[in-house]
C-alpha cells in the first residue's frame, strides 16, 4: 500500500510539473500566435494541472485502511476525484466549443508557425506521459492515476488536431484558400469534442462505481469458475461484486450439504475466500453466506 501511494504521488507530481510547463507554453503561444486550437489545448492542460493537484490531495485518503467509521475502506475517494475531473473536463469542452463556433462568425487570420511546433511538442510529451501513467494505473489498479492517464490521452489527439488545424490555416493564407483559414477554428471544436468524450467516459465510470454497479459479467464468470472448483459447493445461489475504488468487494451465497457442521462450513468459506483473493489481487474482501443444500432441491 505504501509503494502504491508513493508511485501515485510520483505520477501526479510529474503530471503537475509537465502540465504547468505545457499550459504556460500553449496559452502564451496560442494567444500571441493567434491560434484558438492551441489556446484551447492550453486550457485543457490547465485543467490537467488542477486535476493532478486534486489527486495528490486525495491519494493518502484513498490508501487508508478500513476503520470503524469506514469499514469498507476509503477507496471511493479516488472515484470521487475521477468524477470531479470529469465534470471539470465537461465544462472545459463547453467553453472551447463555444469559442470555436463563435470564431466562424468573424474574420480570421492565420496562426503563427510556432503554434504548430508547440502543439507537436505537446503531442510527443503526452504520449510518453499517457503510456507511463496508464501502466502504473493498471499495475496498482488506481482510479486516480487512471484519471490522470485519460487526461493525457485526451491531450494526445487534441494536440495533433491543433497542429493540423494551425497548418491548414497557414496553408490557406499562403495559397489564398479562404476556407482553410478556418482550419484552426475547426480544430478547436474537434479538441472540445475529444475533451467531452473523455469527460463522459470518466463520469459514466465514476457514477457506476458510486452507485455500486455489479462488475462486468466476464469477471463474474471467472469468479464462478474458481468457486466451482470446490466439490463441496453444491450450488451458487448468488454472486455479486462491486468496485470500491482500486479494489473489489465480493458478496457470495452458496449452498453446501445440510449435514455439514458449522466448522466445516466455516473452513470451506475461508478456503474459497483465500483462493479468490490469491488469484485476484484486487479483491479486498469476500463475504460468504452459507445455505443448506438438500438433494431433493435439484
Amino acid at each position: 500500500m505504501e509503494m502504491r501511494e508513493t508511485l501515485a504521488k510520483k505520477i501526479a507530481w510529474i503530471s503537475v510539473i509537465s502540465n504547468i510547463i505545457l499550459t504556460v507554453g500553449k496559452l502564451a503561444i496560442g494567444w500571441y500566435g493567434n491560434s484558438d486550437a492551441v489556446f484551447a489545448d492550453g486550457i485543457h492542460s490547465a485543467a490537467d494541472v488542477f486535476a493532478s493537484i486534486i489527486v495528490l490531495l486525495v491519494i493518502k485518503i484513498a490508501n487508508k485502511p478500513a476503520d470503524l467509521e469506514h469499514p469498507y475502506g476509503h477507496g471511493k475517494a479516488e472515484v470521487i476525484v475521477s468524477g470531479v475531473i470529469g465534470i471539470l473536463l465537461f465544462l472545459v469542452s463547453i467553453y472551447v466549443v463555444y469559442e470555436g463556433i463563435s470564431g466562424f462568425f468573424h474574420e480570421v487570420e492565420s496562426p503563427s508557425l510556432l503554434a504548430m511546433w508547440v502543439a507537436l511538442f505537446s503531442y510527443i510529451t503526452k504520449i510518453i506521459l499517457y503510456r507511463s501513467s496508464l501502466r502504473v494505473a493498471k499495475q496498482h489498479k488506481s482510479k486516480a492515476i487512471e484519471a490522470i492517464a485519460f487526461d493525457h490521452k485526451a491531450d494526445i489527439v487534441a494536440s495533433i488536431a491543433a497542429a493540423i488545424g494551425v497548418l491548414l490555416s497557414i496553408i490557406g493564407e499562403r495559397m489564398d484558400i479562404h476556407f482553410l483559414l478556418y482550419g484552426d477554428k475547426a480544430a478547436s471544436i474537434f479538441v472540445a469534442y475529444l475533451i467531452f468524450k473523455i469527460a463522459k467516459e470518466m463520469l459514466t465510470e465514476a457514477f457506476d462505481i458510486l452507485l455500486e454497479r455489479n462488475i462486468n459479467s466476464e469477471t463474474l464468470q471467472e469468479y464462478i469458475a474458481v468457486i466451482n472448483q470446490f466439490e463441496e459447493v453444491k450450488r451458487i445461489d448468488r454472486i455479486r461484486a462491486r468496485e470500491h475504488g482500486h479494489y473489489v468487494l465480493v458478496d457470495l451465497r452458496i449452498s453446501i450439504d445440510h449435514f455439514k457442521t458449522i466448522k466445516q462450513g466455516h473452513d470451506l468459506a475461508k478456503t474459497i475466500k483465500q483462493k479468490l483473493m490469491n488469484q485476484y489481487d484486487n479483491i479486498e474482501e469476500v463475504l460468504i453466506h452459507l445455505n443448506p443444500y438438500f438433494p431433493e432441491e435439484k
